[in-house]
């Protein structure tokens, strides 16, 4: 039986996954959460300010880009809370974990994709460097987790790369 936190009424996480490998999981998915709501933000920004020649593709691309990326902030908030720690969401903690910088102003159009193929590629190594962790912690579930995130920001980046060829 699990034992008693230090929390009045709270029972303590015992998944087989040892506190600190959990704790440094949360951690690494902390970042990925900040990297994903900062990419989701900044696909939704580049969404609604597109123009140009390729205004209706774009905008309808972005369109299904930035509701993915906020789909997928659910599922990595909750494997957080399942190893036992806070989601750490708040616009400071995004700002200061997310590895993804915000948009200067409003670029052009081909500019705008160029971002998000770099925040897709950003996004797809804070997800690829968390892998070491949830491995060794045996944490099987974060790992398909990670799997499924990076075959969707890396097949994105390369979608969107393939725009600028």
């Amino acid at each position: 039986m699990a034992k008693k936190s230090g929390k009045q009424g709270a029972v303590a996480v015992d998944i087989g996954i040892a506190e600190a490998d959990r704790k440094a999981i949360a951690e690494g998915l902390n970042a990925l959460l900040a990297d994903t709501y900062a990419l989701y933000l900044k696909t939704h920004a580049f969404h609604w300010n597109v123009t140009g020649p390729m205004f209706q593709t774009l905008h309808l691309m972005f369109e299904v880009h930035y509701n993915e990326l906020w789909l997928a902030t659910d599922p990595i908030a909750e494997r957080i809370r399942a190893l036992g720690f806070p989601v750490r969401a708040t616009y400071a903690a995004f700002t200061k974990l997310s590895s993804i910088p915000e948009a200067d102003g409003v670029p052009e159009a081909t500019d705008m994709v160029r971002e998000l193929v770099k925040g897709h590629e950003t996004a797809a190594r804070t997800a690829r460097s968390i892998f070491p962790r949830a491995e060794k912690g045996g944490d099987e579930s974060t790992v398909d987790l990670l799997t499924q995130r990076l075959q969707i920001h890396e097949k994105t980046a390369w979608m969107l790369r393939s725009l600028l060829a």
